[in-house]
């Protein structure tokens, strides 16, 4: 009666249960796995995101493809002011509802059904999702830690076959926070020009350096074959607004070509719709606002547990330069979702088990750093206090 593509196991996990058994139980959780900014207290101008919703030209149907000009100007203009690519023409964009479509719109127009993509390990587990609905398939390449994430390029050379057509990134990654270097930018155009491959690079959470410092963006990357995703719903904090993008760079005989292939693809779905392109431009300009917000808490929420690391030496926490996660790890006495599982009963504590994630081996938990600073404190104390007993 179904696909194959989708025979998941659709039965919800020991964590799941357990949390919904601890919630339905009236105690209070102190969640540190919150990734959604409309839940973390975080609130844009609302008079000023709703107005821009309020336009008469909505009620107007002009079916742009690539979405409408206007918004992929705003697109371009926040490039331009904030990542300093200036040469981003608004005909190499195409706008989709989130980063998840523009994965799927790249997916299909590189991939013939059993075709490969190298993807991160760890990183975010949406892939295995959204290559399945696409029929291709994934191959890992690690990430190692030492002194900070580096790809490991030897590994990623033994991934590739004849059937590989991308590598994607996240830069910074998701959980790990670690930004693609120069060096290794420059290494991933030379394994894009010896395999014939492209690079699909996931850039939602660029903006977020901890440091302060404006990190280069992949949509000026020219050297290879690049699409470049990203959108208001980690840019602005706004994704309840559905507003995303994918930027492609490179040599312009494959751009060209690529753009002439996604803008057909688009054209088939017309996803996008014409309130929120038109308010384009204030949503972006939101960021202006939220990233300074977010930045301090970030930057607090780590302070504090660093504070409260000092106190519990058999804990550490990895090196993490941008993104809203850190990643910590624990002693290994049982598996990383054991332990979830029982920081969530004894410790009314909720946090991510590293398998989700990939990570190699357990021992390792992530904490989401948007979370609101009280909450946050009250819930290292109780996960590091749990552990060290």
């Amino acid at each position: 009666m179904f696909s194959q593509r989708t025979n998941w196991h659709l039965a919800p996990n020991a964590l799941t249960r357990v949390l919904k058994e601890v919630r339905a139980s009236g105690q209070e959780i102190f969640d540190l796995t919150i990734s959604n900014p409309t839940e973390a207290g975080v609130r844009p101008d609302a008079e000023a995101v709703l107005g821009a919703l309020v336009n008469p030209e909505a009620l107007h149907y002009d079916p742009q493809p690539r979405g409408l000009l206007e918004a992929r100007n705003a697109v371009c203009h926040y490039y331009r002011e904030a990542h300093r690519v200036f040469d981003l023409d608004p005909e190499r964009l195409v706008l989709t509802t989130s980063t998840s479509e523009a994965y799927s719109y790249v997916f299909r127009l590189l991939c013939n059904p059993g075709d490969e993509i190298l993807v991160p390990k760890p990183s975010y587990p949406l892939f295995e999702f959204l290559a399945e609905l696409s029929d291709v398939k994934l191959e890992p390449y690690p990430l190692i830690y030492d002194h900070g994430w580096q790809i490991d390029f030897d590994s990623l050379y033994k991934a590739a076959t004849a059937r590989t057509r991308a590598v994607i990134l996240v830069h910074p990654n998701n959980p790990t926070g670690s930004y693609v270097s120069a060096a290794e930018t420059a290494a991933l155009n030379d394994f894009c020009r010896d395999y014939n491959t492209a690079l699909i690079v996931d850039e939602v959470f660029l903006d977020y350096a901890h440091d302060g410092e404006a990190r280069t963006s992949f949509a000026g990357n020219n050297d290879a074959l690049t699409f470049t995703l990203s959108g208001v719903s980690k840019v602005s904090a706004l994704p309840q607004m559905k507003f995303a993008w994918v930027a492609t760079s490179g040599p312009e005989k494959f751009v060209a070509e690529a753009g002439a292939r996604l803008e057909v693809i688009a054209d088939t779905y017309l996803s996008m719709n014409a309130p929120v392109q038109l308010a384009a431009t204030v949503l972006l300009d939101q960021r202006k606002q939220i990233q300074p917000i977010l930045l301090d808490r970030l930057r607090a929420n780590l302070a504090e547990l660093d504070r409260q690391l000092l106190r519990h030496p058999a804990c550490t926490r990895l090196q993490v330069d941008g993104g809203w996660y850190a990643v910590l790890r624990v002693p290994v006495l049982e598996s990383d979702e054991d332990l979830a599982i029982r920081l969530l009963r004894h410790a009314q504590v909720s946090v991510h088990p590293g398998h989700f994630y990939d990570f190699a081996g357990d021992g390792h938990l992530v904490l989401s750093l948007i979370t609101e600073p009280d909450n946050f404190r009250t819930g290292v104390e109780r996960l590091l206090g749990f552990i060290g007993k």
